[in-house]
């Protein structure tokens, strides 16, 4: 675990912008410490005993939930998952209500995944116990940002001084948002390649460059994660059909022959292989993806402990 022992002076994590460098750093530290549990015959420890974490997932969810769930097992605590069909919102109770219920069994901490952006917001001024922003709308998705940038962290040392580029479906996109905003304060220049239609409005005042030509966009950079394109998420007439957007922005090995040396390719998931990228780029050398999922369990893990020990720390 981290050596800094000082109370972790957050109650709840809602997105990255309020993580000083000095949290991030702590949250990566914490986060390799807990690396070797998941290298053990016996992947537990005590840490996190007599603890409980409700999985509060209204949207669909594969790798976030489940790795919450393996996080907060290997710790030794107790997680609890509801979905929004398996719950009273599906009766048309409000989001506050069901959260006041589940507040009521004393959870130490709710982690959330909602389709209306500031829904943990909305709820974490409401809870006494700790909201997990686990992706809320096209707003925020923090510990997916966490994840991505320990990813880099881990292959190169630093992100500071490189170049990646996100491309695909910026509008719709809550991890474009939070990696924007950690990876460039972190020191990483960001660029952005996307359809017009793609792009959010107010992007010209995001701290990035923006381009349309994804043969530019990857010219020397050091990473490229792909997006995947929320359906969804979208209105009729953004895309003109599915096969034109992967000819012209799905990302194929041809581009990556400008990109840096050694070039890094990552996706947050999930992936539609042979639209916004190769298949062969997916199982390549040069991918992350599979590094980002394990990843993705030992910084929860370390959130996990840092969120539900912040009070013994305090004391």
């Amino acid at each position: 675990m981290s050596n800094d022992t000082a109370p972790w002076p957050h109650k709840d994590l809602l997105d990255t912008d309020q993580l000083s460098l000095a949290d991030v750093k702590r949250i990566f530290d914490t986060a390799v410490s807990f690396q070797e549990i998941n290298e053990r015959p016996v992947k537990k420890v005590p840490t996190l005993r007599g603890k409980s974490v409700i999985l509060f997932f209204a949207e669909a969810s594969t790798r976030t939930k489940t790795s919450f769930d393996v996080a907060g097992k290997r710790l030794s605590a107790d997680t609890f998952s509801l979905a929004s069909s398996g719950s009273s919102l599906s009766k048309g109770e409000s989001l506050k209500d069901t959260a006041l219920t589940l507040q009521a069994m004393a959870p130490d901490a709710i982690v959330l995944r909602h389709r209306y952006s500031g829904s943990s917001r909305f709820l974490a001024e409401r809870l006494e116990c700790s909201v997990i922003n686990a992706g809320d709308g096209w707003h925020a998705h923090p510990t997916q940002a966490l994840l991505d940038a320990f990813t880099l962290t881990q292959e190169w040392g630093s992100v500071a001084g490189k170049a990646v580029c996100i491309l695909g479906d910026i509008a719709h996109s809550r991890v474009a948002r939070s990696n924007v905003d950690l990876l460039t304060r972190l020191g990483a220049t960001v660029r952005l390649c996307a359809p017009k239609t793609l792009l959010p409005m107010g992007v010209s005042t995001w701290p990035v460059e923006i381009h349309h030509n994804v043969t530019e966009a990857v010219r020397d950079a050091n990473a490229v994660m792909c997006l995947r394109l929320q359906l969804e998420r979208m209105q009729a007439g953004l895309l003109p059909d599915l096969r034109e957007y992967a000819r012209t922005f799905g990302l194929s090995p041809r581009h990556l022959e400008r990109a840096a040396p050694n070039v890094r390719v990552l996706h947050p998931g999930p992936m539609n292989r042979g639209v916004e990228i190769d298949s062969t780029l997916a199982d390549s050398m040069n991918s992350l993806v599979l590094d980002q999922v394990a990843s993705g369990v030992a910084v929860r893990m370390a959130l996990l402990f840092l969120y539900l020990t912040r009070k013994e720390a305090a004391q």
